[in-house]
């Protein structure tokens, strides 16, 4: 048997990968809404509309590079190749996606469909390999939260640079008059810079873990999903959080712009400070799940994001900038205490199912998650998008107190409650280490090659 323990230029190398690809995810979740109607110049219903029609591919594209992943492999793995391959297609969709031609209203909305259609296959194309390479790095669940931990960790880091040097550099090359050609030439630069971290993330790591995976329809593989209960728990807990995290991402750059009266260097800090809070999270949440159960911090950390956001709404007034700082901190350090555990947790309820079916569900495990998180990104778009227009907002104007109002509703108590009810459904959630290690136990030594660990069994071992 191959050594489990991951090195620490592999952990780096399999972060690297999550770097190339918060390029895409960061920009979705921060700055792409405030890209689309402040300097693209589409209409926020348009945008709204946009968001969610394009998430609806997604429901074919995940389950189906999902069942890719698990019948195809090659002398590189089964994941790698897709990093190596397709890392210049993804800078390139990249790139094309924060490009404004000058073209007429309707020319410029298909424009933003076509690119953004490309952007999302390209996304879904290399995020399902991703996602899925945990399980085969290595079966120590120590090792895989560590990993995680590295790999949010550098997401973090693609979220930074997408917030604070995308919109400096933008307005220092492109000036106010020509913020498009800025946007593009910095985004230009994060594509460049994906494309040379997915081929180190390709060198750097090795497949170790071999599981077989049967070739089944896919309506046995559903069934068999289906029957995964932590796996749905997931799912839920993906959709709920992803809406209330792209909500508050989404609008900060408002926010921050216009609540606090702010310019880009005052709207690229207050992004940055978020992520930079998320940056320490990571840490953290690795240090504190040593020595204290992940699944109660997950629950504990979520709900606790709640009663943060109430404070930040009533504390917090108009141009009071420092206690802004001071609490959005606060609520990015907290929210995502949480990150490294759920997605170490997604492989762990891979391994669940088998041992409750004995049939190994994973491409359509983890494509299923990423579209979750896309779903939830979709409906979290057009809600934000629906909220501005109801709130009134209007591009590069001055803000009714009434929209003001809105804008801070739309980064604290509406995003709140979404975390709040995520904590919630974790307490279905009950797959901590000890009962994770008793699963391992019953699928690879005491159950036959093949055959469901007992429904008791599962149950007792928690």
């Amino acid at each position: 048997m191959k050594n489990q323990k991951l090195s620490v230029l592999e952990k780096v190398g399999f972060g690297a990968g999550d770097m190339a690809v918060n390029v895409v995810m960061s920009s979705m979740m921060l700055i792409i809404t405030f890209f689309y109607t402040d300097v693209f110049g589409l209409k926020a219903t348009d945008v709204a509309v946009l968001f969610l029609v394009v998430r609806l591919i997604d429901a074919f594209t995940d389950p189906m590079m999902g069942m890719l992943t698990d019948r195809h492999t090659t002398r590189w793995g089964r994941y790698r190749p897709y990093f190596l391959f397709l890392s210049v297609p993804f800078g390139i969709a990249v790139f094309l996606t924060f490009s404004t031609p000058n073209w007429d209203y309707n020319a410029k909305l298909v424009w933003a469909y076509a690119t953004y259609i490309f952007v999302t296959l390209m996304f879904t194309a290399v995020t399902i390999p991703y996602i899925s390479i945990i399980g085969v790095l290595t079966d120590d669940p120590k090792e895989r939260l560590s990993a995680n931990g590295y790999r949010l960790f550098f997401a973090k880091v693609a979220a930074f640079l997408v917030t604070i040097v995308v919109p400096i550099l933008a307005e220092s090359w492109g000036g106010k008059a020509q913020l498009a050609a800025g946007y593009q030439a910095a985004m230009g630069l994060m594509a460049l810079m994906a494309c040379l971290l997915f081929l180190f993330c390709f060198f750097t790591t090795t497949e170790r873990v071999q599981h077989q995976v049967e070739r089944k329809p896919l309506s046995e593989q559903l069934a068999t999903l289906l029957k995964n209960d932590q796996w749905l728990v997931l799912c839920a807990v993906c959709v709920v959080g992803t809406i209330g995290y792209v909500v508050r991402g989404s609008v900060a750059a408002y926010y921050a712009k216009y609540f606090l009266g702010g310019d880009a260097t005052l709207m690229s800090m207050f992004l940055s400070t978020g992520v930079v809070a998320a940056i320490l999270a990571m840490v953290a949440s690795t240090w504190i799940t040593k020595r204290y159960c992940k699944v109660k911090l997950f629950r504990v950390s979520q709900i606790a994001v709640g009663a943060i956001s109430l404070v930040l709404y009533f504390a917090v007034g108009q141009g009071d900038v420092l206690l802004a700082f001071a609490l959005y901190f606060l609520l990015s350090f907290v929210v995502d205490l949480h990150a490294p555990v759920f997605w170490s947790a997604i492989a762990e309820a891979v391994d669940y199912g088998q041992a409750k079916t004995g049939k190994r569900v994973s491409g359509l495990a983890f494509g299923g998650i990423s579209f979750c998180q896309k779903a939830g990104m979709g409906i979290a778009g057009f809600l934000v998008g629906s909220l501005l227009t109801f709130f009134n907002y209007e591009p590069d104007q001055v803000q009714s107190g009434y929209t003001l109002n809105g804008l801070a509703l739309m980064l604290t108590i509406i995003p709140g409650v979404f975390h709040f009810l995520m904590g919630l459904l974790m307490y279905r959630y009950r797959i901590t280490d000890r009962f994770y290690q008793e699963i391992k136990k019953g699928v690879l030594t005491e159950a036959p090659q093949g055959a469901p660990v007992s429904q008791r069994q599962i149950i007792n071992a928690k």
